[in-house]
Parts: structure tokens; C-alpha cells; sequence
């Protein structure tokens, strides 16, 4: 909307040109840190109203499959849930404002912001008025792939006219797989694992929230230097013409996640649900996903990662052998379960989110 102003009624824009960063028409890092500070003072402002909207409708029923669990986690029953309603609102609201409406990037984040939500609206929203956990794993699973299968095709359409648009790059070495086609199918599992790998992360308070602000923050940053042509020649990653302006959206993103850590902070007085943690998750990887830098978010989304294998391996373990790795998957029940205070538990996670979107942007300037 704001940049649509500026190019068509307000001369200056001329002028502003000559301070763009990549191919962006109007100045981007003004836009991105508005944005961030429009979607955190959105969230905070909506948070008390949502909140107690959300507190006579959807509070978190404790019922997961551990009965230990159930019981340490018994105080947070009755809290408000949904959360990511407010905060998703606060992301598309900025977005518009600030973003390139134009641009396709933009276009593909929105579009996940709203399915993913809905979707993860949906399965809380059974799970609060049923007696089920949410959606069968299998009917989840489908829906978010075909979601996934949507924004991949679109962003295929997108990427396969630019250079390495659609080559899965390493890390470290320089070097690069052309994808072709599977670049769809690749897209779709990228999205939906990091979706779920969020999803899964989120169990304590404000332990998703803030690994997702490092995480989002890292890919804020990686958008910025994929749409910029020097930056990317500099630090010898893809050349991204049109990344730039996603910036808007992942900083809207960091923005409102810090807004919601202002009421998810322990003791949280709101959770975000599935309706939060999806689109959060599918945001961050469709970030990684334009950049090409989507194996450099196992490093700086590790957190996600190493929670999901806690949960597979956990799974494994138990069918083969018939016993447990860890006490209790994913891996922060397990520290709970050990008699870790839920603070001392989210502040190392938030340490160890820290370092490794640290140490995924030092890999940069070791290509």
C-alpha cells in the first residue's frame, strides 16, 4: 500500500531511489523496521482484547498421552489458546501497509499466513470443542501438503527464470544441485516440516515464540542480502531479484512474535495453538526457501530440528526396543520431566536458538 503511494503520487520516490537497497523502489530497510514496529505494537494493542475474547471460548484443555505430563502441566489449564489469531493479524496488517503488494513473494507469504492459520484454526478449534486431540494426523498432513504443493507450484513459476532459482545450495563449499521440477515436491516437504517442527516446539511458555524471533531474524536478514545484487555477489549466495521485499514479511513476522512474547512470556497468559505455530513455521521456510538457503535453516532453525528428531527417534526407539530414549518427547518435556523449572528450560533454548542463527550466518562468509 505505503510503497504503491509513494511510486504513483508522491514525486520524491524519485529521489528515495537513489538510497534502495537491491532491486526495491522504496527505501526497504525503513519499510522492513516499520513494519516490525507496526506489527508489535498491533500485537500488544490486540492482545488484552483478544484475550479476552479468546478466554470465554478457547482455553487449553490438558490432555496430551502422558499422564505425567498431564499432571505437571495441570496449572496452565483454562489458560486462552489460539493466540496466533491476533498474532497473524498483526503480520498480514503490516504487511499490507508496508509491502510491495505487487510482489510475488509477498503475494505467497500471504497466502501462507492465511491458509496456515485457518488450517491451524481449525484443529485447535476441534480440539477445544471435542472430545479429540485436533485433526487425525493423517487428515492434518494432507491439507498442509496441499497447501505446501500450492505455494511450491507458485513459487516454482516464480524462481525457474532466475539464476540458481531452483538449486538446493550447501552451506559450506560453494556448491549447488539443480532440482528442476522436484523443486515442487522439495518446497512442499520444506514447508510442512518446519511448519510441524514449530508446532512441535511449541509446549512451554514463550519457548516457540522466541526461538522463532532468532530464526526469523536470521532469515529477515538472509532476504535483505538475497535481493541485494552486490550484498549477494559479496557473500557468493544466489542473487534473488524481488527477495528483498519479503524482508517486509518476515520482519512483520519477528515483529509480532516479539508483541506476542509480551503475553506468552511465563507465566503465559495466552498460547499461540496450531493456529500460530503453523503458518510461523511455513513462514520461516518459505523465507529459506527463496533465498535458496534452505539447508542453512537446519542450522539456524535447529532448535525445530533437533525437536522433531527427539520425536522421531523417540517413536523409533520405542517400537524397536520397546523403551524410551529420552523421558518424555519432544525434547524440552524431557528436562521438564527431570524437575527443570520451565524458565531455566526456554532461556537455554532461546541461548542455544541464539548461537545457532549465529553460527548459520557465520557460515556465509566461510562459501
Amino acid at each position: 500500500m505505503i510503497p504503491w503511494l509513494l511510486q504513483h503520487l508522491i514525486p520524491l520516490a524519485e529521489q528515495m531511489e537513489q538510497h534502495t537497497a537491491g532491486d526495491s523502489r522504496v527505501n526497504l530497510t525503513a519499510r522492513t523496521a516499520l513494519a516490525a514496529v507496526t506489527s508489535f505494537i498491533a500485537a500488544v494493542l490486540l492482545g488484552p482484547m483478544a484475550i479476552r475474547w479468546l478466554q470465554g471460548r478457547f482455553c487449553e484443555r490438558i490432555d496430551s498421552a502422558s499422564q505425567t505430563l498431564n499432571t505437571l502441566h495441570a496449572g496452565k489449564k483454562g489458560t486462552p489458546t489460539m493466540g496466533g489469531l491476533f498474532i497473524m493479524a498483526a503480520v498480514v496488517a503490516a504487511t499490507l501497509i508496508w509491502a510491495d503488494l505487487s510482489n510475488r513473494y509477498v503475494q505467497i507469504g500471504l497466502f501462507i499466513a492465511v491458509s496456515f492459520t485457518a488450517l491451524g484454526a481449525m484443529d485447535d478449534w476441534i480440539k477445544l470443542s471435542t472430545t479429540r486431540r485436533g485433526l487425525k494426523a493423517r487428515q492434518k498432513l494432507i491439507v498442509q501438503f496441499a497447501l505446501a504443493f500450492v505455494a511450491g507450484a507458485w513459487l516454482y513459476v516464480e524462481q525457474r527464470g532466475k539464476l540458481h532459482g531452483l538449486d538446493l545450495m550447501f552451506p559450506v563449499g560453494n556448491l549447488s544441485w539443480p532440482l528442476g521440477q522436484w523443486f515442487i515436491p522439495w518446497a512442499a516437504l520444506v514447508i510442512v516440516s518446519t511448519s510441524n517442527g514449530v508446532n512441535l516446539t511449541d509446549g512451554l511458555d514463550g519457548l516457540a515464540t522466541g526461538c522463532s524471533v532468532f530464526t526469523g531474524t536470521a532469515f529477515m536478514a538472509l532476504a535483505y542480502l538475497a535481493g541485494h545484487i552486490k550484498m549477494a555477489a559479496y557473500l557468493n549466495i544466489p542473487f534473488i531479484p524481488g527477495a528483498g521485499e519479503l524482508t517486509i514479511v518476515v520482519g512483520a513476522l519477528v515483529g509480532a512474535m516479539m508483541g506476542f512474547l509480551w503475553f506468552n512470556c511465563y507465566p503465559a497468559q495466552v498460547f499461540m495453538g496450531d493456529t500460530g505455530s503453523l503458518p510461523i513455521g511455513a513462514l520461516l521456510a518459505l523465507a529459506a526457501l527463496v533465498t535458496r538457503q534452505e539447508l542453512l535453516l537446519v542450522i539456524i532453525g535447529g532448535v525445530f530440528v533437533i525437536e522433531t528428531l527427539s520425536v522421531i527417534l523417540q517413536i523409533s526407539c520405542y517400537r524397536l526396543t520397546g523403551k524410551r530414549l529420552i523421558a518424555c518427547s519432544p525434547l524440552h518435556n524431557h528436562f521438564v520431566f527431570r524437575g527443570h523449572h520451565e524458565i531455566k528450560i526456554v532461556t537455554r533454548f532461546w541461548i542455544g536458538s541464539a548461537l545457532l542463527a549465529i553460527l548459520g550466518m557465520v557460515t556465509l562468509k566461510i562459501q
